[in-house]
């Protein structure tokens, strides 16, 4: 009887030790938060054997980073908008990050006809660096660096163009 009453509050302590849950994981800033600076990724280019760096973003220009996927359909909505849209974009670069396959990266390029875009950068994020970076749990996912490289604000889901281009002129 010793034997199961002992099994029995080994059980129930193990149950108990298990349940307890880090709250101190929640409160974990991403590091976009900590460093503010636009993050050291390294974009797989379309070509497939150059890469995007923030080494080659233009000087004293601002950046929106937009995280998509080719099958999200507010991701497709908020390009159409954007390339409808390009004059109000001007001197400001989008890097525009995907973690699918050069595949469906190129076939979405084609669709909205990126490459026609001088400042439109489109490329393949094939460390899944930015996801954990940002922390994001919506597409598109969208990023504003003012010139200086500086993170000012992030912004989960699709933004009217007018907003997006107010929050890189900040």
């Amino acid at each position: 009887m010793k034997k199961y009453s002992f099994l029995l509050a080994l059980l129930v302590l193990s149950f108990a030790a298990f349940s307890q849950h880090n709250h101190q994981l929640d409160t974990v800033p991403a590091p976009a938060t900590r460093f503010k600076s636009f993050p050291p990724v390294k974009l797989l280019m379309p070509d497939s054997s150059t890469y995007f760096t923030k080494d080659v973003l233009p000087k004293k220009t601002p950046v929106l980073l937009m995280v998509f996927h080719p099958s999200c359909e507010h991701c497709q909505q908020e390009t159409e908008n954007i390339t409808k849209n390009i004059e109000k974009f001007k001197g400001i670069q989008i890097v525009m990050s995907t973690m699918v396959p050069l595949f469906e990266m190129k076939a979405f390029m084609e669709k909205y006809k990126l490459p026609a875009y001088e400042n439109i950068i489109v490329a393949q994020d094939y460390t899944f660096f930015l996801p954990p970076y940002f922390q994001f749990n919506n597409l598109p996912f969208l990023a504003f660096y003012n010139k200086k490289k500086k993170l000012v604000s992030t912004f989960g889901g699709s933004l009217p163009v007018d907003k997006i281009v107010a929050e890189l002129r900040k």
